[in-house]
């Protein structure tokens, strides 16, 4: 959903220029983890949790300095990343605590 905003966000909602701008690709740095995150790595997990706070701090500098519907969605942008953080870090301690409760293979 964040890949999504941002770009639905640079390119058509609210640009800093008319008709788009290179901004839409802070998209693609979201795509890297993709293909971990839904093979349910939890390193991969771990590192893109250090990723999403790049966002999250983006969605709070631009919440306090733009206006109309570009706060919005720098409102929205808060919202989806720390809601991943706090989905990611469930999963990574769930996962842990499922490894530490299955039993080795007998020798």
């Amino acid at each position: 959903m964040l890949i999504a905003l941002t770009l639905a966000w640079e390119i058509w909602l609210a640009p800093l220029r008319p008709g788009g701008s290179m901004l839409a690709l802070k998209s693609l740095p979201l795509a890297l983890p993709l293909g971990g995150v839904l093979a349910g790595r939890r390193h991969t997990y771990q590192w893109s949790c250090l990723l999403i706070l790049a966002y999250l701090l983006e969605g709070l500098a631009r919440s306090w300095t733009d206006d109309g519907v570009s706060y919005v969605l720098a409102i929205s942008e808060i919202a989806l990343a720390v809601l991943y953080l706090a989905a990611a870090i469930a999963y990574i301690r769930a996962s842990r605590a499922a490894a530490r409760v299955t039993p080795a293979a007998p020798a």
